[in-house]
Order: structure tokens, then sequence, then C-alpha cells
């Protein structure tokens, strides 16, 4: 296929290389010259060093590099040119103009994508003659390496035009998903349910960023926590991002921005860009702070309180401290000395302390997310006694068979702990796009998973937990906090009273109605 890219800043050139060397002939263009030229020498050198690496042989270079077309003039006739990829500034006058003069000298068969990250689809082809032949076509940097793309249908797209962009996208050797044409399409917005939530706990004094990055790193399996991964894309980008979703879902709870962003962004804490952010960078940057040593007593008595619900999560907490050697209490209430351990579920240790008569000084959460995890997370209330704090730290701490101890974070109580607060929302975010039908299950997991780099997709993550425990979370937090923030969504709800997976994308009025024949 003949394609034309118009744009040859970082995402032009990077498609472009992407294009040429799945083996289609590519017209590079933008209205700068220099542009151009720098962007063929850029290709060039990429595919160069694939081959030093051996990547790709020399021969396969070669051919993509003859199938890169550098040209000066955008608005030239093509006769045969089979799509345009239109990868300029985000600007929704700058792009009309690009496809106005496009849709003039080239065919009507001409497929015109865009890769707007943030503006409608459907705006930018409304200024066509023909709105039906263009899309979405959203790629991520690098585009190389980040192999998932999105295709956006805007209200007016033809129908043959998506599943002819799907081909081509996964014919280049990328994954393609259908995403519907609404704020943040689909990566974007997903990625707001960790973004938000960790704010939120910051805006709460629930733990540092450097203590919500670990827990979120070492109990959920996340590569980049989120205040290190704000850091990496900018404060002032992701800031205006949940801006953006938050106000084009005309104010979606789930999605509200912190107001913790705004006065951050001004002052240029924007992260790595800027050298400091939420943590500090360059070279005369002070390392990470090392965690605080273990100085309790780690032999002291502990007994762990978990009655209906929680009695399995209390289960599996007490023989995770039995292996380590810990002292564990089996009576039926905790001696006058013993530390309590509470594995909380949505809700707090103070309640559990009020609701049970347990020792306020002596009584803490421990998330059942993370018993036998890399790190353990242990929750404090106003009341604890310091010394007793330091103490069932130790005891968290413990390892079996000599091994290294266990991190443990100490944060302040609150509904559901920091990772469940987080899995909450990640969970309760991607469900709300599957109710809406923004895209399907398995496209939001894919997406998930290969462009933000989950461990799990979030509704497969969700499974993992079960959805009747993933709802009983999010109806506590509810409860708890009265924030509809986190109020459980209807794909939630309906998946646990039916016994249905989150991932299950169940029966529609749609199949019911298609076909024939009898039952």
């Amino acid at each position: 296929m003949r394609i034309r890219i118009v744009g040859a800043g970082a995402m032009g050139r990077g498609i472009a290389q992407w294009a040429a060397t799945a083996g289609h002939i590519v017209e590079l263009c933008d209205a700068r010259t220099e542009a151009v030229t720098a962007a063929a020498e850029f290709v060039r050198s990429m595919l160069e060093r694939a081959v030093q690496k051996g990547r790709m042989s020399a021969e396969d270079a070669d051919g993509a590099m003859e199938r890169l077309i550098p040209m000066d003039d955008p608005w030239a006739a093509g006769p045969d040119v089979e799509l345009v990829v239109e990868a300029v500034r985000e600007d929704l006058d700058t792009k009309a103009e690009v496809f106005g003069r496009l849709e003039r000298v080239l065919p009507a068969t001409t497929v015109f994508a865009t890769n707007t990250s943030s503006l409608s689809v459907t705006r930018i082809a409304a200024t066509l003659k023909d709105p039906g032949r263009l899309a979405g076509l959203h790629f991520f940097n690098p585009v190389p390496l980040m192999r998932i793309v999105e295709v956006v249908p805007g209200a007016a797209t033809r129908p043959d035009v998506p599943p002819a962009l799907t081909a081509f996208v996964e014919g280049c050797g990328h994954r393609a998903v259908t995403v519907a044409d609404t704020p943040g399409f689909l990566v974007n917005h997903a990625g707001r349910g960790l973004v938000t939530e960790a704010l939120a706990l910051l805006e709460e004094a629930v733990a540092e960023p450097v203590d919500i990055d670990r827990i979120a790193r070492d109990v959920l399996g996340l590569r980049m926590g989120p205040f290190e991964l704000m850091d990496l894309t900018g404060l002032d980008v992701t800031a205006a991002v949940i801006e953006s979703i938050w106000q084009g879902f005309r104010y979606e709870d789930r999605l509200r921005p912190s107001y913790l962003t705004p006065n951050r962004v001004i002052a240029g804490l924007h992260g790595r860009k800027t050298g400091r952010g939420w943590f500090a960078y360059g070279p005369e940057a002070p390392g990470p702070a090392p965690e605080p040593p273990v100085t309790g007593d780690a032999d002291r008595p502990v007994f762990v309180h978990g009655t209906g619900p929680r009695e399995a999560d209390a289960v599996a907490l007490r023989a995770s401290l039995a292996a380590t050697g810990a002292v564990v209490e089996t009576g039926a209430e905790p001696s006058a000395g013993a530390l309590v351990l509470v594995p909380v579920w949505g809700t707090t240790v103070a309640s559990a302390i009020d609701t049970h008569a347990l020792p306020a000084g002596r009584t803490f959460g421990a998330d059942p997310l993370s018993p036998a995890g890399r790190r353990r997370v242990l929750a404090v209330t106003p009341a604890a006694d310091p010394e007793a704090a330091r103490d069932a730290r130790a005891v968290l701490a413990r390892a079996a068979d000599g091994s290294d101890p266990h991190p443990v974070s100490v944060v302040r109580d609150t509904a559901g702990s920091v990772a469940q607060r987080l899995l909450a929302s990640i969970v309760s975010v991607a469900s709300s796009i599957a109710e809406r039908s923004l895209a399907t299950p398995a496209d939001i997991d894919l997406a998930v998973t290969t462009g933000l780099g989950y461990p799990v997709g979030p509704l497969a993550w969700g499974d993992r937990i079960g959805a009747a425990r993933m709802l009983e979370l999010h109806r506590a937090l509810h409860r708890t906090t009265g924030d509809p923030r986190h109020r459980p969504s209807r794909w939630v709800t309906e998946r646990a009273q039916l016994g249905l997976a989150l991932t299950d994308p169940g029966t529609s009025p749609a199949d019911c109605t298609a076909g024939s024949g009898t039952a």
C-alpha cells in the first residue's frame, strides 16, 4: 500500500519507520522541508542500530529506506495514495486545514486517519466534504516499540473504514483495539484510575509519594508507581489529560482531578524534564530515600482478628506469619500485651476497633493483598502507640528460612489501605468503560497491558480477586468514605450478582434479535 504521512515530528517519523519496515511505500512530508530531512535521517539511524543489534538484516533495512520517500510538498497529487496518516500538532484548525487541502488533491477512495490523542475525531471529520472517509488512528510513542494502536471511528465514519485500518495495523505487526470517539479514547481513559486515586491518597495524607509508589510496585506488581509515572510523562501533560477527560465525561466522580496539581504545574514541578517533580532528578539530586530500619520487637505476640467475611483473610495472615516463626496467638481474644492485626477490606482499622472493642493503642491494619508478597503494609490509626507500631512492623518484616526481611510500609489508616484503593479505582474505571460499550472487555485489557504495561488487564485483574469480592470492596469504600468516586459500577454489580466474570461481555439485546431459528 502507498501511504502518505503528513507531519515529520516524533510521531510521524515513528509511524513512517514502522510502516516502511512492514513493506509499505511511505511518502513522508511536512510543511518544513528540514523536518522531513531530519526525520529521514533519524529513521536511517534507527534502522542501522537495529542491524547492529541483530534485530534485522542489512537488506531489510535498505529495503525499508528505499520505500521511504521524503516529499517537499504535502499537497502534491497522489493518485495511488490509499491511506493518509496525519501527525501534525494537536490543534483542530491545523488538522482541518491539512485534511481539507488533501481532500482536494487525493482520490475520493483515499482513507484519512488522524493520530490525534485528545481532539474529537468527529469534529475533525466534520470539516471535510466527506466525513465518512476519516477515522482516528492513535499511535503511542515510540511507535515501533509500543505495539498497540487505537482505531477510533467518528460518528460519521463509514463502516468499512475501521476494519480496514485494523487490518493495516495488524498486518504491520501491531495490535489494534477499536474504541469509541470519547475523551481519552481507551488507554488514556483507563490510565486515570491509577493516578487520580494516588493523588486522592496523597490529598488525605495516607502516605508519601515514595511509599505509594513502593506499594504500587511491590504489592500490585506495577512496573512504575503512579508518581514516578507522572514525573516521566510530565505533570503538565498528566494534569491536562486528567482535566480534559473529567470535563469530557461531564465531571464524572471516578475521574475527578486533584487540587494538588495546578500549583505544582504553575511552579514548574513537571518531573524529569524540569529536574524536579514529585521527586528530584539530575546529577546533583539525592537518590531515593532509604526505608527506615526495622527497630521493633519481632518476637512480640500477635493476635489476628477476623470474623465473618474477613475470617479467610485472617486465616491466611496467621499462616503467613506463623511460617516466619512469629508468635501468633490462637485464643478467642488477644492477651494483655499482644499486638492485634486486622486484615481490613474496604473499611478502616478505626471502625474495627470501635465495633469489636479492640485495644486502640496496639491494633493495626494489615492489607490482605500482600501477606506473602514482596511488601507488607501496616496501617496505623491516630490512637496507635508508637512503640507498638514499631513492634508490629518488625513482626510483619519477619521472613522464613533466614531470607531477607520483608519490606514494610507504614501508612495512615484509611478505607481499604493504599493497594486496595488503587486496585479498586483501576477496576472501577475500566468497568465504567466496558458498561458504556466504549470498548470490548478484551480490547480494554489488551490496550492497558500493552499501552500502560500493567501486569494484567484491569478486568482480568478484578477476576483474579473475584467479581463478588470486588463488589464488596467497592461497596465498603463507598459506604465508609461517602465519596461517590467509589460507588460500584453496574458492570461489577451485575456480574457479581449473576456469577459472570468481569471479562465476560455478556448477552446484549442485539444478541437476542440477530439471526433466525428456534430455541
